[in-house]
């Protein structure tokens, strides 16, 4: 009787560990259910909801809250996107009515600069003309950034030879560093560094570098392009820290003392390397800013 009784018992346990066991199974199948379904659904934009196999309520019910999630999350992603959209819309039409007044502006200015006036005169003329110089730039800046986002700049691209890019960049910015006695350090590998890019995107995001350099340095920039394609930009720049250094390739962000700039110059260089899939970064190490940019062979 007793050795009947254990073996009923052991059938019994080992009954609902086979049970419990399958049950286990069976949830962890339907947790990776879940967890491939979520991964997917947020990786894609697709309107399916999460669907599991088990008919167990706490894994279903589950599945059920995270659906509930993915609609909020999906409501307000479109409400984002949408604001965005309409936000970009919004930059390049304003910055493209300003840009029609502004070019009569100018030459209107240009027209008074031909006429006879007291000093008085001149200088105002002067003033005004150097302030709608500025607003110029700007409108400028935040024309070609609406035009990188909503993807209507040209973007084709073709085999560059980095090296040359780079050079004419440095050539054509030689005046403005001199006049901010800037004299750059400059190497560049005489391997040709050859990458399929657009040569016009390529020389904006140096012109933008070396314009961020000219505005921040210290008085030095150090401008290397290494044999493995990797270009730096380093200056000192005791004014800036780490915190701003994090910043500055966040779009409409400039640091308090550059009030004639958009916060658009590295903005618009992050995207458009991005856009080449490219990659790069800012560090900020004793006082110096280094930018580091990277475009992979193809």
């Amino acid at each position: 009787m007793i050795v009947s009784a254990l073996i009923c018992i052991c059938i019994i346990l080992a009954c609902a560990f086979i049970i419990t066991l399958i049950k286990v199974l069976l949830m962890k199948k339907a947790a990776i259910e879940i967890f491939e379904e979520m991964e997917e659904k947020l990786k894609n934009d697709t309107n399916t909801l999460i669907t599991v196999s088990t008919s167990d309520k706490s894994m279903r019910k589950l599945a059920q809250k995270l659906n509930e999630q993915l609609k909020e999350l999906r409501k307000r992603r479109h409400y984002f996107m949408q604001g965005d959209a309409e936000l970009k819309e919004a930059v390049t039409n304003i910055s493209h009515d300003i840009r029609t007044p502004l070019t009569a502006i100018c030459g209107y200015l240009e027209l008074l600069e031909g006429e006879e006036m007291s000093k008085k005169a001149i200088r105002y003329l002067e003033i005004i003309k150097s302030r709608t110089e500025i607003l110029e730039n700007l409108t400028e800046e935040l024309f070609q950034y609406s035009m990188i986002t909503t993807g209507e700049e040209d973007m084709e691209r073709e085999e560059v030879v980095i090296n040359s890019v780079l050079e004419e960049s440095i050539a054509a910015f030689y005046t403005v560093l001199t006049e901010v006695n800037i004299s750059p350090h400059i190497k560049i590998t005489e391997k040709r560094i050859v990458r399929k890019l657009s040569p016009s995107a390529l020389s904006r995001i140096f012109s933008n570098l070396i314009n961020n350099a000219v505005k921040y340095s210290d008085g030095d920039l150090e401008i290397i392009l290494s044999e493995k394609g990797e270009i730096v930009f380093s200056n000192t720049a005791s004014g800036l820290n780490y915190m701003q250094v994090s910043k500055l390739f966040e779009r409409f962000y400039t640091v308090e003392d550059m009030q004639k700039s958009t916060g658009l110059g590295l903005s618009i260089v992050k995207k458009l390397v991005e856009q080449m899939d490219g990659s790069i970064m800012a560090e900020y190490n004793d006082e110096k800013l280094i930018i580091s940019v990277y475009f992979p062979e193809s």
